[in-house]
């Protein structure tokens, strides 16, 4: 079970602008019309490939992944050299949970393309989801390389790093992810989840309350810091904490066995 909160592949498409962002920060109504137009565009012209690609994008909208792929990979068989029809494939099959073909599709795409930033962090992403830390290090080293200023490229490398019990590089990860973005609420919690597992308590309980003030309802950070305060001796913050942690996520068994012991304790 992962200790850490990663960011998303589809989190750095959207931030990227490529096709399927564009769409769908779009108006998502007439979606049905738009299928309509673009199905009668290959009525008239069957090797349009452009239009395979714009239908299934407008496929992936309505939620209907299995339609998307089939116009994506239509358009791949009319013109094999579309990079943006492997890049959006590759967001659906991510959202399907298959990350194997995901990754075979980020790959082809670098293979045509290969300065693609978001390519390889999402790459990444799904090596990282497949349990491959070495594969996504090295896809978000790259994707920094192209991009020196992606926070959550830091941020995902980070916690590759943590995964793989590099505490100091996850650290230093975090910590370039909040210098390009100072309210990055995730970063103070991983960050200080990273400081208590070095025994550094009182930056982890800076960090954990610095996560707290940005996002008041981050459940495991409570939890975390209660855990950092009860390892400082301090029962009533700690207990508070856990308490807190219980009335945001009522199936934080962590948090809740915490609070039976302090109680057998008699706290």
């Amino acid at each position: 079970m992962r200790t850490l909160m990663k960011k998303g592949l589809l989190c750095a498409v959207l931030a990227a602008m490529t096709t399927i962002a564009a769409f769908a920060q779009s108006d998502t109504r007439g979606v049905d019309q738009e299928i309509a137009k673009y199905t009668e565009a290959i009525r008239l012209d069957p090797n349009n490939a452009a239009a395979y690609l714009t239908r299934g994008i407008v496929y992936y909208r309505k939620g209907d992944n299995d339609r998307a792929i089939a116009d994506f990979t239509q358009a791949l068989r009319l013109d094999p050299n579309l990079v943006e029809a492997y890049l959006d494939r590759g967001i659906v099959y991510y959202r399907k949970g298959d990350n194997d073909r995901c990754i075979a599709d980020y790959t082809q795409a670098l293979r045509l393309n290969p300065n693609d930033a978001v390519a390889y962090y999402n790459r990444g992403v799904a090596y990282d989801d497949k349990g491959d830390k070495d594969r996504a290090i090295a896809d978000y080293t790259q994707a920094l390389r192209l991009g020196p200023n992606d926070a959550a490229a830091y941020y995902n490398r980070g916690v590759a790093y943590f995964d793989k019990g590099d505490k100091d590089r996850a650290i230093a990860d975090f910590t370039q992810a909040l210098r390009l973005d100072p309210n990055f609420a995730a970063a103070y919690y991983n960050r200080g989840h990273a400081y208590g597992r070095k025994g550094d308590i009182d930056r982890a309980i800076a960090d954990l309350t610095q996560a707290l003030r940005l996002n008041p309802n981050l459940a495991a950070a409570y939890r975390v810091r209660g855990n950092a305060y009860s390892q400082k001796g301090d029962f009533t913050r700690a207990r508070a904490d856990w308490e807190k942690a219980l009335q945001l996520d009522p199936n934080n068994a962590s948090a809740r066995n915490n609070l039976e012991v302090l109680r057998s304790m008699g706290y």
